[in-house]
């Protein structure tokens, strides 16, 4: 029978062995969160336990995936899922029976309320917490503020800027009746073809930390009613830095690199209050994330007091029976899970049926479930959703889009994009002088600006780069050479066609890049589970940067990406190119914007970009024998373009270097000071940079790394002197012996505008 997976005790049954008449003080909102989840937990039957820990898709997701997929199809499917011989009308069933504790891949505020609605039929009513990829704003469900993505923001180095984008994004997702979002990706990017880099802050430990914490603050504050909502920080741990570069491949990495590089991002995002967790993909050395007790268990809950709820990742609890075979079978898979400290299952039909049958045979007891349901719970509680479990929906577009968010997601895009390069003080242009514009290239009139984990949204929501050209410079004629939205399948007549064009043009500008759209799953080249071999431009795009070029007239790039792009014949060749990432639903007004002068860029890259795929891995905080011996084909074994680069429309100058003691003790901070200095002729934001290096230590220490930074704004002329607090911490690391502290000796400290030896001041102190 196809309702046999979630078999369930009869509920006159299930109500006859809870009814003991007391009060029902969980529906008091007066008392605390903790008397009320006991209440509750002391009401509910296992099989209502065991439901609060399961997750489904919704249901519109589950009518479109059967329209599309097959069986075949859906085990490889990490976007789509439908539940193969489960009827909608299960689904709404189990819902009704208070079998299922939240859902995601809700996307309107409609469904969510009708969803609810069969929750509140239920017999405790338990409201479900309904969870979505709130990535860069809402922008997974439709009209919604689409922010600049997670890459664009950490070149913004504005933590500000994160709580702000946060806190918004938190007011949209409870317009929708949302509460729970996946972010942030608190991950350290060190893999260039992992197509999720765009989703991360970046490669530095340091600088994804602040950003992932503020971006907690943002979206929770104090967790407490209707206008915040979860975050999740994630993926615990090592999926950035996969074996081949593909998204799950195994993570083989020492405790040391853990602690030193991927840990600290979780460890200041639980500190800012975070209550969720969700688990990798990936193996870690050897044991798959889902399953390992050491990660969830003895370092979250030991070690760092973490006090929410662990949630595992799209079916990955299934892929340990699947994929990775150290469960020979799929309860055994459930079983080690919940024994190594998961919470919440995301997603499936079999979970309760199995998890109940485990604790019915005592293999996991009881009060290990309520020690995951309180967790839930409490959340609920706490999100205000007993209270208030609809949201309005004549109310919600008020909310959502205003004038405030729309000027955030604006200045969000203007703050992280980069210049790269800048020959000839060719940008900004002048209108005057080029008259008439070839545009060209895969995202030069297209959506994907938004980037992943972005849904298809209204023309009047989003402003193209041909569009926002076509605003900045509204006398001037800018013709269009469309290439298509997917780089693999251009047009070589199209090609020709923008050659012939470039040649009676004053300027050509190609927009290159890769394609994210989510509503055109196999077209991608960028994006969640869509990595690559390569991080050269995809298809005939080098081909056409070329034939462009090779006009004679000058030629800018624009690049829309969320991963690094060794575009090396570009950087050679080309005049100017300019680094968007996927700037949001404003992304062509910025672009716009900064190509003709009316805004200064200011943003800094937040990750390294290599030269090729030959030189991954590539970041800036290596260890000093990395590139002791050169490559035999004599490549250069520096980045095409360093962490902390990036270039503007004024110049600076740095000086006057200062510390406040050469000489102190381990517990001692020394004040950092330096002067910067506008020599340019316009005003700008110069974002300041502050390295480490701890020059001998029992064990490698990296050449250096970023330990503050400041975006400090200077009109025209002006100088500031800009201050900074070296504190014993950023001096700590594990020593030979694994013992976290601060050894004695020489420390070098750098700053400057980047991490490039040549960009940075340096001066010494030593420890006592």
């Amino acid at each position: 029978m196809k309702h046999c997976t979630l078999t369930i005790m009869s509920i006159a049954l299930a109500a006859a062995s809870c009814s003991d008449n007391k009060p029902e003080l969980y529906k008091e909102p007066s008392a605390s969160v903790e008397q009320r989840v006991e209440d509750l937990l002391g009401r509910m039957t296992l099989e209502e336990k065991v439901g609060q820990m399961n997750q489904f898709v919704g249901i519109e997701h589950i009518r479109a995936a059967q329209g599309s997929l097959t069986e075949e199809e859906l085990h490889n499917n990490t976007a789509n899922a439908f539940y193969p011989n489960t009827s909608i009308e299960d689904v709404e069933s189990w819902t009704k029976q208070g079998l299922i504790g939240s859902f995601l891949h809700v996307l309107t505020v409609e469904e969510a309320n009708y969803l609810q609605s069969l929750a509140m039929q239920s017999r405790l009513p338990i409201p479900v917490i309904f969870g979505i990829d709130a990535i860069h704003g809402n922008a997974n469900a439709p009209d919604n503020t689409v922010y600049a993505t997670n890459i664009n923001l950490a070149c913004s180095f504005d933590t500000a800027a994160a709580y702000a984008i946060a806190r918004q994004t938190a007011l949209e997702m409870r317009a929708m009746n949302m509460h729970w979002t996946f972010n942030p990706n608190v991950e350290v990017a060190r893999d260039a073809r992992w197509g999720r880099v765009g989703e991360t802050f970046g490669e530095d430990p340091y600088l994804v930390s602040l950003m992932g914490a503020q971006s907690v603050r943002g979206y929770q504050q104090d967790l407490n009613g209707k206008r915040d909502v979860l975050a999740c920080i994630k993926h615990f741990v090592g999926g950035s830095q996969p074996a081949n570069g593909t998204n799950g491949a195994p993570a083989d990495l020492s405790e040391r690199t853990l602690r030193e590089v991927y840990f600290p991002p979780y460890v200041k995002g639980i500190e800012a209050g975070a209550m969720s967790v969700m688990m990798s993909h990936n193996e870690l050395n050897g044991i798959p994330c889902h399953t390992n007790d050491w990660l969830m268990t003895d370092v979250l809950r030991g070690e760092w007091k973490f006090k929410g709820f662990v949630v595992s990742d799209w079916m990955d609890i299934e892929h340990v029976y699947d994929l990775h075979a150290t469960a020979d079978s799929l309860k055994e898979a459930f079983y080690q899970t919940i024994a190594a400290g998961m919470d919440m299952h995301m997603h499936g039909i079999h979970w309760n049926r199995m998890v109940a049958e485990l604790v019915r045979e005592k293999r996991i007891p009881e009060k290990r479930i309520d020690e995951s349901v309180r967790r839930i719970l409490a959340v609920k509680f706490r999100l205000g959703l007993f209270e208030q479990p609809y949201a309005d929906v004549e109310e919600s577009m008020q909310i959502r889009l205003n004038r405030e968010h729309r000027s955030t997601a604006l200045e969000s895009a203007r703050n992280g994009i980069v210049l790269l390069k800048n020959e000839g003080n060719i940008l900004p242009l002048q209108a005057k002088k080029y008259r008439k514009v070839l545009v060209t290239g895969i995202n030069a009139d297209d959506e994907n600006i938004l980037g992943d984990w972005s849904a298809q949204q209204r023309p009047d929501n989003v402003i193209t780069v041909l569009e926002g050209l076509r605003q900045a410079a509204p006398e001037t004629t800018f013709e269009l050479v469309d290439q298509g939205w997917d780089p693999r399948n251009m047009d070589r007549g199209r090609v020709a066609l923008a050659a012939q064009k470039a040649r009676s043009a004053d300027l050509n500008i190609v927009v290159a890049g890769e394609y994210m759209m989510r509503y055109r799953w196999t077209e991608r080249t960028d994006g969640e589970d869509t990595d690559r071999s390569d991080i050269d431009l995809a298809g005939l795009q080098n081909e056409l940067i070329q034939k462009v070029a090779a006009s004679g007239k000058p030629t800018i790039l624009v690049l829309i990406n969320g991963r690094p792009l060794g575009v090396e014949w570009a950087a050679q060749n080309l005049p100017a190119i300019v680094e968007a990432w996927a700037p949001g639903m404003y992304g062509g007004q910025a672009i716009a914007e900064i190509l003709y002068g009316a805004v200064n860029p200011s943003a800094k890259l937040a990750i390294t970009i290599p030269r090729s795929v030959g030189q991954i891995q590539m970041y800036y905080n290596h260890k000093p024998s990395q590139y002791f011996h050169p490559y035999a084909d004599y490549k250069p074994s520096t980045p095409l373009y360093p962490f902390g680069y990036g270039l503007s429309y004024t110049t600076y100058r740095y000086s006057d270097l200062q510390l406040s003691k050469t000489l102190v003790s381990a517990k001692e901070s020394i004040e950092v000071k330096v002067r910067v200095k506008n020599t340019g002729r316009r005003e700008g934001v110069e974002i300041v940079q502050l390295y480490l290096r701890d020059n001998t230590s029992s064990a490698t220490r990296p050449v250096k790394e970023l330990k503050d930074f400041a975006r400090v704004p200077l009109k025209a002329g002006e100088a500031k002197t800009v201050a900074f607090t070296i504190t014993p911490n950023k001096l700590a690391f594990y020593s030979k012996d694994m013992r976290y502290g601060v050894e004695r000796g020489e420390f070098t400290v750098m700053v400057g505008k980047s991490s490039r030896d040549e960009d940075l001041l340096k001066q010494r102190f030593v420890v006592r």
